[in-house]
């Protein structure tokens, strides 16, 4: 293993390394997403490279102390380019015993463990369902432990604010966070324009509070000289631009709203709150300045009715939920198809059925939103791949809903919904244009005339002299658009929507693989698989492999050039989180025998599962190569070997 070095002209004390996971976790109350959420825009600014994993308990008012309540922030950061967060952290900071039980088995072996010595009691004991002192029984064995007296020196810190006790002990993952910006050669001050941002105008003791106890960290952590030396990771090498931190929600709702501005339409979003689409919502409602229209409705099935009004009367019609919403939505939905309007439906997938995960991240909605409705009624479905990338796909989705007037689903999932990365923000000539036509000319007026191209009809705003029509669920005549029970006229309508659909292909750009054009197996993955897929099949052609990997963001239509990729390939590989339901329409289209790595655990793929499935697929099954590979980074440091 590689030692880290000094970076040039530092003092000695300061180990250079190229990239940290590090895990926070504590109770679902310790203020543990704050806390991963401040560091991960200290490093933002600071320059890394960062892709982040906040894990919410499925039970968010589970009993303190207990294992269902542990909530936990990863963040990895970096000074190259990555693209997940990694999968073992070298740094695991617990707040009380649950969540050292909890996650001590992801630590890598030596990593770094620092815990709040005074939760560590008999009674936090028995709510982890531990028998004893898990410092003292050998599972901390090989790793650097500091165990610090987080709750007293934080009480202690902001004794002269008065906050009495219970608020003065939330302010402790401050301190942790204090801890943690020295060991990461951090100062605080951005972190204290943060907390400031964050808490100063609304509660300014708060905010006090909370600057001492980081502080105080900070200060503990250098005064005893936690570590031998402190860690430094550089600045990332990312193309010049504006860049914030964005999770895909908020990158999400940006879309949506640039779409109103580039298409001159104005946003109705209407949403009923549901894990883990609610802060699309949270984030729409706070730009109305933008002339966004954002409405709590009462259920599911007014939500999708307002945005399908919406889009009748000339907007662009928007509702977001997840998959238990979806399946009430579904009646509405085909009115959508039927009536033939540009409407965008956001599904931001969840674990399980029923209530399920709702906190958990999943990919199992994807034959829900291609055949998740009676009859036959197809609709567009895209799928952004990494936070960011939830801006672009959002602007696709509603310029292909009004280019060929159809509903579109936009498949996100916990992961990406949560996760962050550094997103550098376009400038407005970056964009596409997104063209907007209303039918004018009331001479020969057809309601449901078709466009020769696109099959798309045309888009009369109500009101309008001369396009007067009829709208709703029954049958339309094609061109006329009068209720039609002809059977035949029937049929005739089945195939066009569903040809309309198809034609959406000719718009979609070529399908492209990262690695050799042939080669022994290509992995393609949708949605929140990208970074895990194509950092395994990176490392796969380190190791000498043809492996190529690409990503499916049009999931209906399918690209039309899809069966040409599929075919320079011996072997393919799709990685799902789910049973295998991309794999299964793939399988039915192209009628190849296209290999699955599947998962239902509520947790994306690391990235060493997908890598051991691909090298077993290659014949070469390494699973503890693979594992001692893992288990290279520093102590502390994330120095990769």
């Amino acid at each position: 293993m590689n030692e880290p070095q000094p970076p040039a002209g530092e003092e000695p004390d300061h180990a250079l390394v190229e990239s940290v996971i590090i895990r926070f976790a504590g109770d679902s109350g310790d203020g543990i997403q704050t806390t991963g959420a401040l560091f991960t825009q200290d490093s933002a600014v600071t320059g890394h490279d960062i892709s982040t994993l906040p894990d919410f308990p499925a039970e968010i008012r589970a009993p303190a102390g207990t294992l269902a309540g542990v909530s936990s922030f990863q963040l990895n950061f970096s000074s190259r380019d990555i693209h997940t967060p990694g999968d073992r952290p070298d740094v695991l900071v617990a707040m009380n015993p649950a969540a050292l039980h909890a996650h001590l088995g992801d630590l890598i072996p030596g990593g770094m463990v620092i815990v709040n010595a005074d939760s560590f009691t008999k009674q936090q004991f028995r709510k982890a369902g531990l028998e004893g002192d898990p410092r003292e029984d050998g599972r901390l064995d090989g790793h650097t432990v500091h165990s610090l007296p987080v709750t007293s020196i934080t009480l202690k810190a902001v004794e002269s604010l008065a906050l009495g006790r219970k608020r003065g002990e939330r302010c402790k993952n401050m301190f942790t966070l204090g801890v943690v910006c020295w060991l990461y050669d951090r100062d605080t001050d951005i972190i204290e324009r943060l907390i400031d941002a964050k808490f100063g105008a609304a509660d300014p003791t708060t905010a006090e509070a909370n600057r001492l106890a980081l502080r105080a960290g900070h200060a503990y952590a250098g005064t005893v000289r936690l570590t031998p030396h402190r860690y430094h990771v550089e600045r990332a090498e990312l193309p010049p631009g504006k860049y914030r931190r964005i999770t895909g929600n908020s990158a999400t709702a940006l879309g949506f709203v640039a779409a109103s501005k580039l298409s001159g339409r104005p946003l109705l979003f209407a949403s009923y709150p549901i894990t883990p689409a609610s802060d699309i919502l949270h984030e729409l409602a706070r730009l109305r300045h933008f002339g966004v229209k954002a409405g709590q409705c009462e259920d599911e099935i007014a939500a999708i009715g307002a945005a399908i009004g919406a889009a009748y009367g000339g907007a662009l019609g928007l509702t977001a939920t997840s998959g238990p919403g979806v399946c009430l939505k579904s009646e509405a939905i085909g009115l959508a198809v039927m009536a033939e309007l540009p409407v965008v439906i956001v599904d931001v997938q969840r674990g399980g059925p029923s209530t399920g995960l709702p906190t958990k991240t999943e990919q199992a909605d994807l034959l829900q939103a291609l055949y998740g409705r009676h009859g036959e009624s197809p609709v567009a479905v895209v799928a952004p791949c990494s936070p960011s990338d939830c801006f672009h796909m959002a602007l696709e989705a509603f310029r292909i809903a009004v280019r060929h007037m159809c509903p579109v689903f936009f498949l996100s999932d916990g992961y990406l919904a949560n996760g962050s990365e550094p997103w550098r923000v376009p400038s407005p000539d970056e964009l596409p244009e997104i063209p907007v036509e209303f039918a004018s000319d009331p001479e020969g007026f057809q309601p449901y005339a078709r466009d020769p191209e696109t099959l798309a009809r045309p888009w009369a705003i109500p009101g309008t002299p001369g396009l007067e029509h009829r709208i709703g669920g029954i049958e339309k005549r094609d061109g006329s658009g009068e209720v039609c029970y002809e059977p035949e006229n029937h049929e005739h309508m089945t195939h066009l929507r569903a040809e309309k659909i198809q034609r959406i292909a000719r718009d979609l750009p070529p399908m492209t693989a990262l690695g050799p054009e042939r080669g022994e197996l290509l992995v393609l993955g949708w949605g929140s698989t990208y970074g895990a897929i194509r950092t395994a099949a990176e490392r796969a052609r380190a190791r000498g492999y043809s492996v190529a990997s690409a990503q499916l963001r049009y999931l209906n239509p399918l690209p039309d050039d899809l069966g040409d990729l599929l075919g320079r390939y011996e072997r393919v590989l799709v990685p799902e989180l789910n049973s295998g339901q991309l794999r299964l329409v793939l399988r039915a289209r192209f009628l190849l025998d296209i290999e699955g790595l599947n998962k239902v655990q509520g947790q994306p793929f690391r990235t060493w599962e997908v890598e051991q499935k691909i090298l077993e697929m290659l014949g070469e099954p390494t699973s503890a190569e693979l594992a001692a590979a893992e288990n290279t980074r520093a102590v502390g440091g994330g120095l990769s070997t």
